[in-house]
């Protein structure tokens, strides 16, 4: 298939199989070998590129990025971040001022996200590095740089990257478009921000057969609010969940902070992560905890559901041949929503065990009790048992310890190499804990808190 793109400021046209992946074409076809192949699985960075289109300039994995995606953008690698007579971006010469780089090999990655950050005028360095990994520096020397390289001027040549006029091959543009071709494909995949299924291809080596790619699917991309709720389209990104979520459920918010890494969440979106089903995905307990609507399309079949019941067993979902996610809807002013995500590194990776809370309270007694875990079972499920202790009781201490051997009834967590199956159930337990201590006005920010 041909897929025109601009690349480090020049039009590009190739003639690709759909599923391969950017960072292949552009080291084995271009030579641009700075774009590095560590993880190729979008967990350590040293394959990110910016990527730019119509919804501004981002950081994405050039490891699990096809190139029907990028039909019409602009990328840039490493090799076009210094200017055309050959001065390094502020960013590159900051890196290497401040010794940023030992061994080398991350440090293309780093300086992408680094001119990422740049041009966006970003200063949370920490969080827009999260998802670069570099086992010589210790980070300090490169957040050094990045600081030091606040406010220099954006170089002229990093706002030239305009998308270009491309035809977008196996991208339908819109939702009656992707349910006529599903309905007539069931067996298709169907491909959004590829942060999963791109695994598929680079892990498991898998042959996908028909591909439809959602990416050029506005319908699929809005955020509808209204004074009750919010309608995240199946298509919206991470990125776009975290801004949404700030205001109305900051816990939440800082949850999908932890979401993968800057790179993943530009190209993560919310329908993907509930549609895979994964028993470990942290969307889903927290829109159980909330009542979220599930919505669906098969043809021109419309069908919502609560997303509970969307998920059947491990790998099964409620969900027919040619059917799909078009979006989830939250309801707004759950004040006492809670989300907790328990993992071995803060940043950038899979929870042991995640957890979601939304207990209302009225006259200091427990009304009504959601609370959702992933990792503790077969797909995301409500602690049932828990809810029906907990409904009715007072809201104290003691009824929260009262409550914590149901869990052991509700749940039969697996042993894996993340967490034992009781490591699992004791979390879980501890998180019940930590949901009353945090309404009850006790910093639990596990960056704060010290034995």
């Amino acid at each position: 298939m041909d897929i025109t793109f601009r690349l480090n400021g020049e039009v590009a046209q190739v003639d690709t199989p759909p599923t391969r992946t950017l960072l292949d074409w552009l080291r084995e076809e271009r030579g641009l070998t700075g774009t590095k192949e560590g993880c190729n699985e979008g967990d350590c960075g040293a394959c990110s590129v910016l990527v730019t289109d119509e919804h501004g300039t981002r950081t994405l994995n050039a490891c699990i990025l096809f190139m029907p995606q990028l039909a019409g953008k602009a990328v840039r690698t490493v090799e076009g971040l210094s200017a055309p007579d050959g001065t390094l971006h502020p960013v590159q010469q900051a890196l290497v001022d401040h010794h940023g780089s030992q061994c080398g090999f991350c440090t293309p990655g780093v300086a992408v996200t680094m001119a990422a950050g740049h041009l966006a005028g970003r200063t949370d360095h920490d969080d827009q590095l999260a998802g670069n990994l570099c086992r010589c520096t210790g980070y300090a020397p490169i957040v050094r740089a990045a600081k030091a390289a606040e406010g220099t001027p954006v170089p002229t040549h990093m706002r030239d990257d305009t998308p270009v006029e491309a035809e977008a091959p196996f991208a339908p543009a819109t939702e009656d478009a992707l349910a006529e071709w599903y309905a007539a494909h069931p067996e298709g995949t169907l491909i959004a921000g590829a942060t999963d299924v791109g695994l598929w291809v680079t892990k498991q080596f898998r042959a996908l057969g028909d591909v439809a790619f959602l990416n050029r699917c506005a319908d699929l991309q809005h955020i509808e609010e209204t004074e009750d709720a919010i309608r995240f389209g199946a298509g919206v990104t991470m990125t776009r969940v975290l801004e949404a979520l700030e205001g109305e459920y900051p816990s939440y918010a800082q949850m999908v902070r932890r979401y993968g890494s800057v790179q993943v969440r530009n190209a993560a979106t919310i329908g993907g992560n509930i549609a895979n089903g994964s028993p470990i995905g942290d969307n889903p307990p927290a829109l159980i905890a909330l009542g979220a609507t599930l919505h669906l399309r098969c043809g021109p079949v419309l069908r919502d559901l609560p997303l509970e019941d969307f998920f059947l067993a491990y790998g099964k979902q409620d969900r027919a041949p040619g059917e799909f996610v078009t979006g989830v809807t939250i309801p707004k002013g759950r004040g006492n929503h809670r989300v907790y995500k328990i993992s071995k590194r803060f940043d950038q990776d899979i929870s042991a065990v995640c957890g979601a809370f939304d207990l209302e309270i009225a006259e200091g007694t427990i009304t009504t009790a959601r609370i959702a875990f992933g990792g503790m079972a077969g797909v995301p499920a409500r602690a049932a048992k828990v809810e029906a202790a907990l409904t009715g009781q007072p809201w104290s201490r003691e009824t929260i310890e009262a409550a914590l051997p149901s869990m052991e009834a509700d749940f039969e967590p697996l042993t894996d190499m993340r967490a034992t199956s009781a490591y699992r159930l004791q979390a879980a337990r501890n998180l019940l804990l930590r949901y009353h201590a945090d309404l009850t006005g006790t910093d639990t920010d596990v960056r704060k808190v010290s034995a």
